[in-house]
Formats: structure tokens, sequence, C-alpha cells
């Protein structure tokens, strides 16, 4: 008997020196950790979140996908945990220049999977950029160069974002993330990262394995919106499918395209309440929260308190 209904979860703060001191817009100061440190990361379904209502709340998410793996999971189950990350990135400075390794480097490693990304500008500064991949000829002898002499912005492309882009960054993609910007990050469920260039910060560099999980040619780069049904189809790649709906205050949106699938609906504005079709109860939508979908829930309904825009990220 099914015991999963779509349930909300409570973001897991993450302080980072690049981090931002003051997220006033996205969260009152009860939510917020204790710290002096800036917040870099709002993780909305990380492991360690709790779930923040219904008959589990309380609960770790890594608890929940263990004990009910195929409730939750579906077909994912193997994955042992909710296959997709999705963070709220909040930077006030430059971001340390990166990398991470595909399915195959990261299992070498004994890592269970790699790291493909991709980011939805939810705000940016005039003049704000990103970093995806690097110029054309860039070797590895250059790329120790400049990590040693502090060039290494040199060898990357830049590349101008503005409010509502949707970009994508392929396992084995040099980047790096400019200041300015407020990004909606959907991953693949997996930390590993390695750091090639840190602005003199006093934090751990891993320089050849970088370079080896480094390709000169991927796929990065900015993609185009299509349209898809009632919503927008921000992207759509192997490890995730992403798209944007805005619903007027009082618009009900039935969804049924995502049966079978672990997926989630992340609160950008507005507020509203996620429901199972046909259940008369549901989770209440804040912004700057994510509600997960388990994958033998049937069709969801949305409905619109007031004006909502959500992004739903599912596999």
């Amino acid at each position: 008997m099914q015991t999963l209904s779509p349930f909300t979860l409570k973001p897991f703060f993450s302080p980072r020196p690049w981090g931002r001191g003051d997220l006033s817009p996205w969260y009152s100061p009860d939510e917020l950790p204790n710290t002096e440190e800036p917040i870099g990361e709002a993780w909305l379904t990380g492991p360690a979140c709790l779930i923040g209502d219904g008959r589990y709340e309380g609960l770790e998410l890594r608890q929940l996908a263990v004990e009910h793996a195929e409730e939750l999971l579906g077909e994912w189950r193997v994955e042992g945990e909710f296959p997709l990350l999705l963070k709220l990135l909040f930077p006030d400075q430059k971001l340390s220049v990166q990398v991470h390794p595909d399915d195959t480097q990261a299992r070498a490693m004994g890592q269970p999977r790699g790291k493909t990304e991709c980011w939805y500008v939810v705000a940016a500064a005039d003049g704000a950029e990103v970093a995806c991949g690097l110029r054309d000829g860039v070797a590895p002898e250059q790329m120790r160069a400049a990590a040693a002499d502090g060039s290494m912005e040199s060898l990357l492309r830049m590349v101008p974002v503005t409010a509502g882009d949707m970009v994508f960054v392929d396992a084995g993609t040099v980047h790096a993330i400019g200041p300015g910007v407020t990004l909606l990050e959907t991953q693949q469920t997996s930390d590993t990262t390695f750091r090639l260039y840190d602005y003199g910060r006093p934090r751990e560099l891993h320089l050849e394995q970088g370079i080896a999980a480094s390709r000169v040619q991927t796929r990065a780069g900015k993609v185009q919106p299509t349209i898809a049904g009632r919503g927008v189809r921000l992207i759509q790649e192997q490890y995730f499918t992403v798209d944007r709906f805005e619903l007027n205050a009082g618009d009900r949106l039935q969804l049924h395209d995502a049966i079978g699938r672990p997926h989630c609906f992340t609160t950008l504005s507005g507020s509203g309440t996620l429901c199972e079709v046909g259940d008369v109860a549901g989770s209440r939508l804040r912004r700057a929260q994510s509600a997960i979908v388990p994958a033998r829930c049937g069709a969801v309904e949305l409905l619109a308190g007031d004006s909502l825009t959500v992004v739903r990220s599912m596999v």
C-alpha cells in the first residue's frame, strides 16, 4: 500500500568563503544557521535535508531513500538516494575554478556517480558572467602554469548571463561562477569537485586530479528554452529535465507527464500547494524550498495561492 505522498524539504545551508551575508530576500533569520560565515549554498534536496511535512516530518531524506526506496525512487532505487541534488547558489565573490568527473572517472575513484549539472539564472547583476570550458588549444602544462601564476581565468571561455538563462555544464567542463548572480543548480547527486584554482584562498586544490578529469571539448553553454505543454522546457539532458511553470493567483495545473519518475518542484516566487490529484491534503509551497514527488505517485496538481513560479526537475 502506498504511504508516500508529495512532501516538502527544509533547506540545508552550507557556509562558503565566497557566499552572501544577507539572504533576507529568500529566507527569514530564524531559518538560517547561527554562523558568522556567509552562506554560499542552500541544498534543497540534499541527503541531510529534513522532511518538512507529512507522515515522515523530521526524517532525513537519505533515511527515507533507504527505508522507502521502492516508493520514493522506483526504477532509480539502485541509486540508493534521491538522484537529483538541487541547490541555490549565492556567490558574492568568485567561486573556485573547478571541474567534476564523469561517471566512469568517479566510479574508478570509488564514487557512485559523476557530476553533470546545469544552472538556471534566477537573478543577475549587470555584467554578470560564468566560465564554461577551456579556450581552444589549452594544454595540461598551460593549466599547471596558470594555476601557479594566477592567470587561470585567461584560459577560460567567459559567458555573460542574465536572469532566465539556462547553462549546461557537463562533466569534464572546467568552469567557474562569478559574483552577482543567484543560481538554481540541478545536478547529479554528487559532491565530488576538483579545485584547479581558488584565488589565493587557503583551501585544498586538486590540480592533477582536475586536469585528468578535464576535457577541452564539451557541450557546455547556454541552452535555448522551448515550449512544453503549459510550461517552458529549460533543458533536457541524460540526467535531468528541467521545466518552468508560471501560474496566476488561483490557477490550477495538473501534470501527468512525470508519473513513475522521482522529481521535485522548487518555488522561485509566490506560494501555493502541491498534491497528488484526488488527495484532499497538500504540501505548502514556499519560496526557495523544494517539494519532492515520489516515483510511485500519480498525477500531481499545483494550486497557486498568489502568482507562482516553480521549476520542476526530473530524471
